[in-house]
């Protein structure tokens, strides 16, 4: 899987809203600087992450960026989702939709078996694990294999 810079960039940025001591809202600006994130770009992603009902919206002198429901209900999948589309796509398809012939019918089990390790991880993990830096179990014991850090 190749995580775009607009999946980094959301999460970034929804990291820095939650880190938010008083819980007020964080201009665009400010997220931007915080995190090194492009303002042009960050507009973007912070429309996409309101549409999917992520963040809201402040107006006003104290206006900026809020989230639109707890940290702790808002998996990584759904941010990736809400700025990039499906965790996994084949040519632009989701896994189930794509068909093979028989010589290579086995492949679209490939994709739905990545699909579901991927949501293992994205799933269980919510913009609050990440703001407070303790992420569950079941993806830190990912992490403890040697193994796991090296590129192949």
């Amino acid at each position: 899987m190749r995580v775009s810079a607009k999946s980094d960039y959301a999460l970034r940025a929804l990291i820095e809203i939650a880190r938010q001591s008083d819980g007020g809202a964080v201009s665009a600006e400010e997220l931007g600087r915080r995190q090194d994130i492009p303002h042009g770009f960050l507009q973007a992603i912070l429309a996409d992450l309101r549409r999917a009902g992520i963040v809201i919206s402040q107006r006003g002198q104290s206006g900026g960026w809020r989230l639109a429901r707890e940290a702790d209900s808002v998996p990584v999948a759904d941010v990736i989702r809400a700025v990039d589309g499906p965790l996994v796509s084949v040519y632009g398809l989701r896994p189930e939709a794509v068909t093979y012939n028989e010589q290579a019918a086995a492949l679209q089990q490939v994709w739905i078996a990545a699909r579901r390790s991927l949501r293992d991880v994205f799933e269980h993990v919510s913009i609050q694990d990440l703001a407070v830096g303790e992420l569950p179990e079941a993806v830190t014991s990912r992490t403890v294999d040697e193994d796991a850090w090296q590129p192949h």
